[in-house]
């Protein structure tokens, strides 16, 4: 399978948590601490790098947390790890003194899912916590054999991290010098430094795959989308003509940086009649714009979402508790459009249910009309909401593919996660389990935007 844009295999990743049942982030740091030691053990020193960036609020919640979990490895192996964590800018002053723990992370998080092992790259939706690991199901993507995809990842975690706070081995916080800090210095210049920061990697990209292009393929066209090109015939020396494209997509609003926002809008808006699109959610709370665009265009929708019951709040105790039947509400209210347009053939609700488990998988396929496969698919970590689009650090990767066994697999990965759901209908409504409180009806519409 020949690949353009920052892609060498592209295989649909399915075991990648069969082998680790109820393991969880203190045997990772076992595994890290372990490889770093080996390293050492093997040639005195090492080049062996890690680096790990994570959300400010949520790797401090708790007593014993992400932090005090990876401070042994910053103790052991200063100069090879190395730890940042990213504080939302929108985060400060007032808010941030009030705004108790937990509830400070739905102000913006670093929401990125991307692990990186040389040149392969796993992206997902999915965290590194317990949960994950067991019993929530979720999407994974292997980029296998992959440097060029790896090199932009790799580039794009250090720039954030370079605007995060640094940990330090006696739990301490600091920036970088000479850098903004994030919620005690000045906003716009601190999103000002991070927007070229993260736009240095994006356009290092687009320069290098231009030139790769021109090297590869001895031809002078350049593509003007990011990280895109067009393969020419395969001829002698030259690879064959690509089949299977890559293109990263980034938001991070707050910086001023809107590309997957604009490519998902592009994409629901330029669907065919009777194309078919295929959208998962694991928190159905879609932005206005991606309704609008869902209910006056063309395609053909086929939307799942958790069911109350494997939403990953359900059972939470206090205010918490209530966010499940929040969902159930926006779902209502937007099945409720659905049929006052008469779209109820054209756009169908389906929620996932599964006993014991929950629900976080996230992502989108398209099928063009007339076709029994996907052409594209959509994975990473955005869920389409509000807070994906205007609050959160977010990255997924749009897969195009002509290949005929990567569509089967994209294909099958989707049949698998609806097989578990059910037809959402009027009836759905009524059942006991979807009666929402007053209250949250009230509420509901004042903070749909934070979670």
């Amino acid at each position: 399978m020949a690949t353009s844009l920052l892609a060498a295999e592209c295989f649909l990743y399915k075991a990648l948590f069969a082998f680790c049942n109820q393991r969880n982030l203190s045997l990772q740091v076992d595994c890290l601490e372990e490889t770093l030691e080996k390293s050492l053990q093997a040639k005195g020193s090492s080049d062996l790098r890690v680096s790990i960036l994570l959300d400010y609020t949520r790797g401090s919640r708790g007593r014993k947390n992400s932090r005090t979990m990876l401070i042994p490895l910053l103790q052991r192996f200063p100069e090879q790890v190395r730890v940042s964590l990213f504080h939302t800018p929108n985060l400060r002053g007032l808010l941030r003194l009030l705004i108790p723990e937990r509830f400070n992370e739905t102000i913006g998080l670093q929401h990125i899912k991307v692990y990186l092992f040389d040149d392969n790259v796993i992206l997902s939706g999915a965290n590194l916590s317990d949960l994950y690991f067991t019993n929530r199901q979720d999407r994974y993507v292997l980029l296998q054999d992959s440097p060029e995809i790896a090199d932009f990842f790799t580039e794009l975690v250090d720039a954030i991290g370079d605007v995060s706070l640094q940990l330090q081995r006696d739990d301490t916080v600091q920036m970088m010098e000479g850098m903004v800090h994030p919620y005690q210095g000045d906003k716009v210049a601190y999103c000002e430094i991070a927007n070229r920061r993260v736009m240095e990697v994006i356009n290092s990209a687009r320069t290098r795959q231009e030139l790769l292009h021109a090297k590869t393929f001895h031809s002078s066209q350049q593509g003007s989308s990011l990280l895109s090109q067009k393969g020419s015939q395969a001829s002698g020396d030259l690879k064959p003509e690509p089949d299977t494209w890559i293109y990263p997509l980034i938001q991070m609003k707050p910086f001023g940086i809107q590309i997957d926002e604009m490519v998902t809008e592009t994409l629901l808006t330029e669907a065919e009649r009777d194309a078919r699109i295929y959208l998962t959610t694991g928190y159905f709370n879609l932005t206005q714009a991606y309704m609008d665009l869902i209910l006056g265009t063309r395609a053909e929708y086929r939307i799942l979402l958790a069911s109350p019951e494997v939403n990953g709040f359900f059972g939470a105790k206090g205010v918490a508790g209530a966010i499940p039947a929040a969902y159930v509400y926006i779902e209502h209210q937007f099945y409720s459009e659905v049929c006052y347009l008469h779209q109820q053939e054209r756009v169908q609700l389906q929620e996932y249910s599964r006993a014991g488990w929950t629900f976080h998988a996230k992502g989108l396929w398209l099928y063009l009309a007339g076709s029994d496969l996907p052409c594209l698919t959509l994975i990473g970590s955005p869920n389409f909401g509000y807070r994906s689009v205007h609050r959160d650090l977010e990255a997924q990767v749009a897969i195009v593919t002509e290949n005929k066994a990567l569509q089967q697999q994209l294909h099958q990965e989707q049949e698998q996660l609806y097989l578990c759901s059910g037809v959402v209908s009027s009836s759905t409504f009524e059942q006991p389990n979807r009666y929402v409180k007053l209250w949250v009806k009230l509420v509901t519409p004042l903070i749909k935007n934070f979670f």
